[in-house]
């Protein structure tokens, strides 16, 4: 999610659904337990209360599902529109997730995730835009900016296992394959008010993305595991990102 040029107005948004959300998370999660051996580390992390950012490296299709799944809380992902199609749509919808452009401000997308950290709960962004290495090599300004508004704390979040080496980004590792998800200590960056220089959002995002680079080494060497590498059919470029 791109930073938007002006400041949109959200106070009056309601925010996505909550309750079917809360309702079908068990569901969900006793499905990716039984199907995948998830191995959660250091989710003491995530507040118990309060708004919060989930910040996730994207290897692949599975990354969403079991995040949302075992996070100690419930979860509003924000998601390509171009999942929001058919019953996936509909379901997805209904369990309360947002739906974003990644080619264009989306205000509408950032009015909903403002909603969801102003009412108190936790929000899930991969701040890559794409599902691909997942090394945090590149990363958008759409949680610095997130973070900046809100002053919601921001939890790194490592996926290793939800992909195969050489594989599709459309594809999931077999059944009963070992998949991990390492959290990190949250960090908050100081809630800045209206007007929020693109300069400034841009630095703070450069910033994060070193971090988010160090917490990725971290779960790699506590898992002993690496990431399954560059994908043969890459997403197309989502839009403007930032560099170290």
């Amino acid at each position: 999610m791109s930073e938007p040029a002006v400041t949109p107005y959200w106070h009056d948004v309601i925010g996505p659904p909550r309750r079917s959300l809360a309702v079908s998370r068990p569901l969900v999660e006793r499905l990716v337990r039984a199907t995948w051996k998830v191995r959660v580390h250091d989710d003491h992390h995530v507040p118990p209360t309060g708004p919060v950012i989930l910040a996730s490296n994207h290897v692949g299709i599975l990354d969403g599902p079991v995040l949302c799944a075992v996070a100690r809380r419930p979860v509003h992902a924000i998601v390509k529109k171009e999942m929001f199609r058919g019953a996936v749509g509909r379901a997805l919808r209904g369990m309360g997730q947002i739906p974003v452009d990644r080619r264009a401000t989306d205000p509408a997308a950032v009015k909903a995730a403002l909603a969801v950290l102003h009412r108190g709960d936790a929000l899930a962004i991969y701040p890559e835009g794409a599902r691909g290495a997942g090394d945090f090599t590149v990363i958008k300004s759409g949680v610095a900016y997130l973070a900046l508004c809100t002053g919601a704390p921001v939890v790194p979040v490592v996926c290793l296992g939800t992909r195969l080496s050489g594989s599709s980004i459309s594809s999931v590792p077999p059944a009963r394959s070992p998949v991990d998800l390492v959290f990190g200590p949250p960090v908050t960056l100081p809630r800045t008010d209206w007007p929020r220089r693109q300069g400034v959002v841009r630095e703070q995002a450069q910033w994060l993305q070193k971090w988010l680079v160090g917490h990725l080494r971290y779960a790699c060497e506590l898992t002993g595991r690496d990431l399954p590498g560059p994908v043969a059919d890459p997403e197309p470029e989502p839009g403007p990102v930032v560099t170290p």
